[in-house]
């Protein structure tokens, strides 16, 4: 059985909380046993080297241990604190070491090790013990019962209480970290349907589907991405229903044009010889210019195709006006260059450039009146080179201006079909400065025409 994110991220969170209290509750218990419990042993130690020096010096006095063999009241009065009075009452609080009852846990051992006074327990392993030294010799041994010993044997009620405290506190804590995740999974669960949703949406075709998001998480910005798909999305398909009926509109009036003369001759009604046919050429031409526009178009839309190199893109437009003059010659138009003395160097492709200014050259000589001018300069502004190129009259009016790059579109005027062209030169055009980073718009001409404005990067 496959988890689901949600199922995992809880079990991840539980399992974590998990770890971590059992380890906090195991590392506490070993804090008390060993660090608490440890100090506690060393405040009995100290107390025991108060009353070894005591016994040492009574031992002393009398010579050996016979004033002490059972005679628990003097033994009780050579170890009790300083702080009791002879009466058994307390002057000022006792010492840590005698509220943990480390008199209880002594016992006195002579020199044979045999037990003298104290608590029996102190007679078996593990016990901590000094020695009593008089002058330099051993004449016997107080010996302890350490306080997790008698905790152990004595079955405490505290230590028992802070052992169930410990696992009682693990597993209410366990409880709410589950309860914690479980609310957090259900949280992530339901955006994540949410946005799961959408996607699917989105695989079936549906382009106009859009997330709500609410949050600036990672999970917010996901939706926002895929938001910005689902435009990217629509706008191409509707680009591509676009294409299409823009295609079979360019198609349908030559090939209607070449089905009515060829019906024509076939009935009869045209007679077949050389100019019967000149029309049929016509179109046939007006296909095959159609064609290589359109192969053209989605070469300029591969960047991938494109070979870019450092190149000065003043000698490019140079260039595409030197090949062009004879073309201005011949349509009776007045050319005018006004190139940057210094390369400017933009990272390109030689042949793409020269066919972006080619086409906008190409389109001043087509819609120009004869007579006119042209006018095409490249200057550096702000990092950037910008070139211009610039007709006379006719113009193109402001509301038709915006969609000059689109695809077959044309200015039903003075720049129509019957100039020539298939609609698709500036949208070739745009490709090819978009291909290149730069950017591309049309404006009014001073000189009455049109104005095409071209700004591309300048390498450093």
């Amino acid at each position: 059985m496959k988890l689901s994110i949600p199922t995992k991220l809880f079990l991840a969170v539980l399992t974590a909380c998990a770890l971590v209290l059992v380890v906090n509750g195991i590392a506490g218990r070993l804090s008390f046993e060993r660090a608490f419990l440890g100090y506690l042993n060393e405040q009995g130690v100290q107390r025991m080297q108060e009353i070894a020096v005591r016994l040492a010096s009574e031992y002393r006095r009398h010579g050996n241990w016979e004033f002490l063999r059972g005679k628990p009241e003097v033994w009780f009065q050579l170890v009790r604190p300083r702080t009791m009075n002879t009466d058994g009452k307390w002057d000022q609080p006792p010492p840590l070491s005698d509220q943990t009852g480390v008199i209880l846990r002594l016992a006195l051992f002579d020199e044979q090790d045999q037990r003298l006074l104290g608590n029996p327990a102190a007679a078996a392993e593990g016990t901590i013990r000094r020695q009593v030294t008089v002058d330099d010799r051993t004449v016997g041994w107080l010996a302890m019962v350490p306080l997790e010993k008698a905790v152990d044997e004595g079955d405490v009620r505290f230590y028992q209480a802070q052992q169930r405290a410990w696992w009682i506190n693990i597993a209410a804590s366990v409880v709410v970290a589950a309860l914690l995740a479980w609310v957090l999974s259900r949280a992530l669960l339901g955006r994540l349907q949410m946005l799961t949703g959408g996607i699917h949406k989105l695989a079936a075709g549906d382009y106009t589907t859009r997330i709500v998001s609410r949050t600036d998480d990672e999970l917010g910005r996901l939706v926002q991405d895929l938001n910005r798909l689902a435009n990217v999305l629509e706008r191409t398909e509707q680009s591509r229903r676009d294409f299409m009926a823009d295609i079979s509109h360019e198609l349908r009036t030559p090939l209607a044009v070449l089905r009515a003369e060829l019906e024509a001759i076939q009935d009869g009604i045209r007679p077949l010889h050389p100019d019967s046919l000149a029309p049929l050429q016509g179109q046939v031409q007006q296909l095959g210019e159609l064609i290589d526009d359109l192969h053209e178009l989605s070469m300029t839309q591969a960047e991938p195709s494109y070979q870019f190199a450092p190149i000065d893109v003043g000698a490019a437009l140079d260039a595409a006006l030197a090949s062009m003059a004879r073309r201005f010659a011949d349509a009776g138009l007045e050319l005018h260059a006004d190139l940057s003395p210094t390369p400017l160097l933009v990272q390109g492709e030689e042949r793409r450039l020269q066919q972006l200014f080619a086409n906008l050259l190409e389109n001043a000589t087509r819609y120009t009146d004869r007579g006119g001018q042209v006018h095409a300069s490249v200057q550096q502004d702000r990092g950037h080179a910008v070139i211009v190129i610039e007709d006379s009259a006719p113009g193109v009016p402001d509301d038709k201006r915006a969609r000059l790059f689109e695809r077959f579109y044309r200015v039903e005027t003075s720049r129509s079909r019957a100039s020539g062209g298939s609609g698709l030169g500036l949208t070739i055009c745009r490709h090819i400065v978009q291909a290149h980073r730069g950017e591309i718009r049309a404006e009014a001409s001073s000189l009455g025409g049109l104005r095409i404005v071209i700004a591309f990067p300048l390498l450093p």
